[in-house]
């Protein structure tokens, strides 16, 4: 039985002097797993290349036993994917939006409009579908996006910051949103994020990446229980803090 995901000295530079992904070997089970590092750590190069969607520089990977060089195509199929970026159509209404990916997908239009409108009202937008989706706020555009990727009922999910731009509210909703999407239908998850607390609370698995290369992959309770440090992240506000502190 192969691993849900397996990388095998998985390199990409950009350019001569970017490197992205550095000798990256990982194998990932299926659960919920959360793939945490800074902003320009790899996370979205590495989704990308799972996806098929950028080749490796060096290297392989596979997903659920698939090559992502050759098989990008049909991994797709079977792989839900929400983008970090703002990529939503603003003058097409949330139903037709998700049934078009649907029907992308492989889905009969009919089976697209069936499971898009269950997709909807499971991510909250059920009131709203008809309503262009420029008229949105983040909160249910991020929604869309996470309609758009399991409306063809994959097996995996990978989530790019799922929480982007979200106040403290709209992230726990969005987080929420998540869990219960792996755990209820029982889809394989991978959430990247720059926040450890976001994904610890969501997660049971853990890999931390820096600079393109592997930190630590474990079960989420081996991080919290043997550091005597608390950290504490701020969005802006620091100084005043440290002021404050000191």
């Amino acid at each position: 039985m192969s691993a849900l995901i397996a990388t095998r000295a998985l390199t990409k530079r950009y350019g001569s002097h970017v490197t992205a992904l550095d000798d990256l070997t990982l194998d990932v089970e299926p659960g919920i797993i959360g793939l945490v590092g800074p902003n320009g750590a790899g996370k979205s190069t590495l989704l990308k290349i799972l996806l098929g969607l950028l080749g490796p520089t060096s290297g392989s990977a596979t997903v659920m036993g698939m090559d992502v060089v050759s098989d990008g195509a049909q991994i797709r199929q079977l792989v839900g994917y929400l983008p970090e970026h703002d990529c939503l159509p603003p003058d097409v209404s949330a139903t037709d939006f998700v049934s078009h990916m649907g029907r992308m997908s492989g889905l009969p239009a009919a089976a697209a409009r069936e499971r898009t409108a269950e997709v909807l009202r499971h991510v909250g937008l059920y009131e709203e579908r008809y309503r262009p989706i420029g008229g949105y706020s983040t909160g249910m555009k991020q929604r869309v996006k996470l309609a758009q990727a399991i409306v063809h009922d994959p097996k995996l999910l990978l989530l790019d910051e799922p929480t982007n731009g979200l106040d403290p509210a709209g992230r726990d909703e969005m987080l929420d949103l998540v869990h219960r999407t792996g755990t209820e239908f029982g889809i394989a998850t991978v959430v990247a994020s720059h926040l450890l607390g976001e994904i610890e609370r969501v997660c049971s698995f853990l890999l931390a990446i820096d600079a393109g290369k592997l930190l630590r992959a474990a079960p989420i309770s081996s991080f919290v229980e043997h550091t005597g440090t608390l950290g504490v992240e701020l969005e802006d506000g620091a100084d005043l803090l440290a002021a404050r502190l000191v």
